[in-house]
């Protein structure tokens, strides 16, 4: 396993924060790889795989703007503005490279603007959901993570709580490892509302039909499956693969499967067309789905 590091670089709203992994050459053989998380959360989803995929290429992850340890931008950002700090981020890194990118829930609509707004920028695009929103969807979501108002009694974060354990307590996840990853989803404050509405505002299915790079969409069992299916056939170069075993944890519960199957997309040569039959779910993606009922929202 390669050393996880964490680092600031200059960007587009302040500081952005970072973790990297790289073989002990400094490069490695293969593309460097960015990891986009959701919002609201942090590079720390991606802590194990970047130790995995750190041996043998340059692995990043950054906190977006806003979240975790990186500055704020001064008013609520785009989907597009976010693909923008991103892409600046990597620039001040010194990555100045093509790079494939990894993107989750929110992360997968950063990465799928980057790829259109910097196609020389993306060769290959993997993301975990592709979310088709209907309008009735939209005003559904919005009207779900509308933020809850501060109470002295702490009741706020103990809704919260509730809502992020129904996502992440599966099988095989521990209660101490999502009381870990919690706070993740409280550092960015009210300002957290932000990233989900940008992702509530993104046409992804109007966007997906212009993106030309080689494009994996997983479908996990989590909140997002029953839209990602309508994402079917959208990308040209694109297909979904049906991973219903894995949800939120999945990178830190089954890291060494996740790193197989992503070098077995992305190792493929440039210019090489990628077989949609070379890339198979391992038995820990097979399932079963959990929780059972399927849908974004958490009991309340």
């Amino acid at each position: 396993m390669a050393l996880v590091q964490r680092a600031y670089v200059d960007g587009p709203c302040g500081q952005m924060h970072l973790r990297q992994a790289k073989p002990q050459d400094g490069q490695g053989k293969h593309v460097p790889l960015l990891c986009i998380h959701m919002s609201p959360m942090s590079s720390r989803t991606f802590q194990s795989l970047l130790a995995d995929l750190g041996d043998d290429r340059h692995a990043i992850a950054f906190d977006t703007p806003g979240f975790g340890q990186s500055d704020p931008p001064d008013a609520p950002p785009s989907i597009a503005d976010y693909a923008r700090f991103l892409d600046a981020g990597l620039t001040a890194l010194g990555v100045t490279t093509p790079v494939d990118v990894f993107g989750y829930h929110t992360g997968a609509m950063i990465g799928v603007e980057m790829a259109l707004l910097s196609p020389t920028r993306v060769r290959r695009l993997v993301t975990v959901s592709a979310p088709v929103f209907t309008d009735e969807d939209r005003r559904q979501f919005e009207a779900y993570y509308h933020g809850l108002s501060v109470t002295a009694d702490g009741s706020h974060v103990l809704a919260r709580w509730k809502s992020f354990l129904y996502h992440h307590l599966r099988p095989g996840v521990t209660l101490e490892h999502v009381a870990e990853a919690f706070p993740e989803a409280l550092i960015a404050g009210r300002k957290g509302e932000w990233g989900h509405s940008a992702a509530f505002a993104y046409d992804l299915g109007g966007r997906m039909p212009l993106v030309r790079q080689p494009f994996l969409i997983l479908n996990t069992g989590d909140d997002l499956d029953i839209y990602t299916r309508r994402a079917e056939g959208l990308a040209p170069h694109g297909h979904i693969l049906e991973v219903p075993g894995w949800g939120h944890g999945f990178l830190d519960q089954h890291t060494a499967d996740a790193a197989g199957l992503l070098r077995a997309f992305l190792n493929t040569g440039d210019g090489m067309p990628v077989p949609h039959d070379s890339v198979k779910p391992p038995a820990s993606a097979l399932g079963p789905r959990y929780p059972e009922r399927p849908g974004a929202f958490a009991p309340r």
